[in-house]
């Protein structure tokens, strides 16, 4: 599928049965010029941004041991962080010894250097680079859901190497992530505008009429609710055990729109070869006339995923703030 940078793209499903782009509209005249950031208090992040970038134009496996080493630098620099993490590590690992939670702090660590430089490579690559490094496994499945014409909702959470392997599924289907802002608005800009070279939208996580919008045009939706949400739809669904401050608008949305909520497990594979992506089956049942009920069921999903591949879940993020049983668990 060839990527269109700066614009807005639907879809038509070619002979293989890929949907392939083409062009509605540009998108780059919707967004502020870049020398809106030229003040001083952005010379910090274009710098990080050019060093970003720069060194993204090395071979892969060189540049994932760049990461690497990042992270190991920052593990003793960010002491706010490695306490969220290691607590977070504690309470829903406790099966870990404390070597074993140690060690996996300082692997977390260094998959969260790695995913700096996946991040710039998700922007700013070219698919013709980052397609062999693609395993995708069960397309088939989110074909089928499109077929049903009520779009598909890919119910995914914040592991490590999720930017990346998002811009990889945008290769093969229209996609339409939901984020969460940037405080930094170059930052913001950056990100949208690298978001957008490769998928249809970038929706903010609180515009859910765009989301639905988006569902009932027969649109793709990549959606990771799994983290703290204390505002309105918030319910305390317990996540490894632990009670939590949790989105359950995946339940309204799929009942409000009849679109299909398939899972979508990305990892990166340990071999250093690239990243496994595993769409699954529509999810049966789903939703329910209960969004408690429903909620379980992904944080089940979640929690076997983490098993799997703990180092690459986002630690470093309070998953447990705010919850009036244990208002002091990152104290």
């Amino acid at each position: 599928m060839t990527t269109i940078p700066f614009f807005q793209r639907s879809t038509v499903r070619d002979s293989a049965g890929y949907y392939t782009a083409v062009t509605i509209r540009a998108m780059s005249e919707s967004r502020p010029p870049l020398s809106n950031f030229l003040g001083p208090r952005y010379w910090p992040t274009w710098l990080l941004l050019g060093l970003v970038r720069l060194l993204c134009l090395l071979p892969y496996r060189p540049l994932m041991a760049v990461g690497r080493l990042l992270g190991r630098a920052a593990l003793p620099l960010l002491a706010e962080r490695r306490h969220i993490a290691l607590r977070n590590i504690e309470k829903c690992r406790p099966e870990l010894d404390d070597p074993q939670r140690k060690t996996l702090l300082k692997k977390h660590f260094e998959s969260l250097g790695m995913a700096v430089f996946e991040t710039g490579l998700a922007w700013w690559a070219k698919d013709a680079r980052l397609a062999p490094l693609c395993h995708a496994e069960g397309t088939e499945y989110l074909h089928a859901a499109l077929e049903k014409g009520r779009g598909a909702i890919m119910l995914s959470a914040h592991f490590t190497c999720l930017e990346i392997c998002s811009r990889m599924l945008a290769m093969q289907v229209r996609l339409n992530p939901v984020y969460r802002r940037f405080r930094n608005p170059l930052l913001q800009e950056v990100m949208q505008r690298g978001r957008e070279r490769s998928t249809d939208s970038a929706i903010p996580k609180e515009d859910l009429r765009q989301i639905v919008r988006t569902l009932k045009k027969n649109g793709v939706v990549w959606y990771a609710p799994d983290q703290s949400h204390s505002g309105k739809g918030a319910q305390i669904v317990p996540f490894f055990k632990i009670p939590a401050q949790t989105n359950t608008a995946t339940t309204r949305l799929a009942r409000m729109t009849g679109a299909p909520v398939l899972p979508f497990l990305p990892w990166r594979m340990p071999d250093g070869s690239g990243y496994r992506i595993v769409i699954g089956a529509e999810m049966d049942k789903f939703p329910s006339d209960d969004e408690i009920a429903d909620t379980k069921l992904f944080h089940r999903m979640i929690e076997e995923h983490v098993q799997r591949v703990p180092e690459q879940y986002l630690w470093i993020h309070r998953r447990f703030k705010n919850v009036p049983e244990n208002p002091d668990f990152y104290a």
